[in-house]
């Protein structure tokens, strides 16, 4: 796998204050994309020991919510192996921080895979630009869908999170 960047200290792409691995591919192509960049699978850097050593020592801060996986999409064919196996660890080291994934694919299409068991929150589906609404938390598009995994996996059907209330 490969990543583009690591963002530290971020507020936009989940809930709380997170780190965002933005990896390297994607075969959606969204017109409007705010990342093309990271469409080829070849760009960016390899995802080796001391990215992840990055990536972790982030994640040892007790202000850091979690981890957002983004890109690209992490859901890309090629990177579904080492996204898994990276999903794995942090659980096993970090129990008590979120993963949140943006990916282009939709849930009914990317559930049965055993990676999503590890995953918090998924926001699914293609970014639209003729849905585009800057208004929408953690979101580009109205179309996509900000899912609470383990309580969709509980109820058997697809519970959203809630969104947050800024007029409070």
């Amino acid at each position: 796998m490969r990543y583009h960047n690591i963002t530290k200290d971020d507020m936009l792409n989940g809930e709380g204050l997170r780190v965002v691995l933005w990896v390297s591919g994607c075969a959606h192509a969204c017109p409007g994309c705010h990342n093309p960049v990271t469409w080829d699978a070849e760009s960016g850097l390899p995802f080796d020991a001391a990215a992840k050593a990055e990536l972790f020592e982030e994640l040892e801060k007790d202000y850091i919510a979690g981890v957002t996986l983004s890109g690209g999409d992490p859901l890309y064919p090629a990177n579904r192996e080492a996204i898994a196996a990276l999903c794995q660890e942090i659980k096993d080291h970090f129990s008590d921080k979120t993963i949140w994934l943006y990916t282009g694919y939709k849930w009914e299409e990317i559930r049965h895979l055993p990676l999503i068991q590890n995953v918090d929150v998924v926001v699914d589906g293609r970014y639209i630009e003729a849905a585009r609404d800057t208004l929408l938390p953690w979101r580009g598009s109205e179309n996509q869908r900000v899912i609470d995994v383990p309580k969709t996996f509980a109820l058997g059907q697809i519970v959203l999170r809630p969104e947050p209330d800024y007029t409070v």
